[in-house]
């Protein structure tokens, strides 16, 4: 499991990387401003844990069940995105959806999962 929290962290760092860079969102309230442009404390802290919890629900439920339960967690993470934005700790930029949200988490959900499977595959071919 800690591979796929590990590539979860850093996928989840280049990602907030590459979208402040472009000017798609921006984190006025972050540690150590001076020296990251990101929320530091979420993709080394808060992301690994929300992994870990999903991964651990994940690896439980049946396929459907596992794609509901990535939906809604994709739903969630939307909501908690506009939550932040009303207190003042995420910017979007003004062309930014919230279903594009949506979207990016369902994607990097079904990611990391497929990527926790394939390492726990290839962990019993050893």
């Amino acid at each position: 499991m800690l591979p796929a929290i590990l590539f979860a962290s850093l996928l989840g760092t280049y990602l907030d990387l590459y979208f402040v860079g472009i000017g798609m969102y921006a984190f006025p309230l972050r540690l150590l401003p001076d020296i990251f442009s990101i929320n530091i404390l979420f993709t080394l802290i808060g992301l690994p844990l929300l992994i870990l919890f999903f991964l651990f629900v994940a690896k439980r439920l049946s396929i459907v069940k596992k794609a509901g339960f990535i939906l809604c967690i994709s739903l969630l993470m939307a909501s908690v995105e506009k939550w932040s934005e009303e207190k003042g700790l995420f910017v979007h930029d003004e062309s930014w959806r919230h279903y594009y949200s949506f979207i990016g988490y369902f994607f990097y959900l079904v990611t990391i999962y497929l990527f926790y499977r394939m390492s726990a595959l290839r962990n019993q071919k050893k």
